[in-house]
Order: structure tokens, then C-alpha cells, then sequence
């Protein structure tokens, strides 16, 4: 999971990623236009432990409505998705 985080790191970082809130685990959130990406040009990706176990959550959209903080958006969609998770498969996020 190291190698697929560095990847996404090093892409994401070229084209001004932010970092994610530590309490993720080890993510960033980018807009990546015009590349092979841009079909999803809004990405976020995050490795997080749950239950002991490190996990890898990508999320990726197409747009994101006019006028709305796109980072900011998909920092709490990444938020809401490591939870859920933890209520799937019945751990903890960050544990």
C-alpha cells in the first residue's frame, strides 16, 4: 500500500495536493486537469489503519458544483467514507 500512496503522493503533489487532517491517516485531495485523469479530475486518497489493519479509500469525482470549496468538499467526503467503513467491517478508524 506504501508504493500505491507514493504514487498517488508524488502525482497528486504536482499539481498542488493538500495534505490531508492527520486524524485520515496519510491522504492528500487534488484537482488534476488536463491529464489522463480528466474524466475525475477531482481525487482524494487516504491510507488509514482500521481495526490494525492499514486500508486505502480513493474517492474520485467528476465535478463539483460551482461556487464549493472542491478540497474542502472532498476532505469531509473522505471523512465520511472512513466511517462508514468502520461501520462496515466493525473497527475503528485511526485504530
Amino acid at each position: 500500500m506504501d508504493f500505491v500512496m507514493d504514487d498517488r503522493r508524488q502525482v497528486y503533489t504536482r499539481y498542488g495536493g493538500v495534505a490531508l487532517p492527520t486524524d485520515l491517516g496519510d491522504g492528500l485531495a487534488a484537482y488534476l486537469p488536463n491529464t489522463s485523469f480528466a474524466d475525475q479530475p477531482y481525487r482524494v486518497s487516504a491510507k488509514f489503519r482500521c481495526g490494525g489493519k492499514e486500508r486505502m479509500i480513493d474517492i474520485y469525482l467528476a465535478q463539483v458544483a460551482k461556487g464549493r470549496d472542491a478540497i474542502k468538499d472532498m476532505t469531509e467526503l473522505m471523512r465520511i467514507a472512513q466511517k462508514r467503513y468502520g461501520h462496515l467491517y466493525n473497527c475503528t478508524p485511526g485504530a
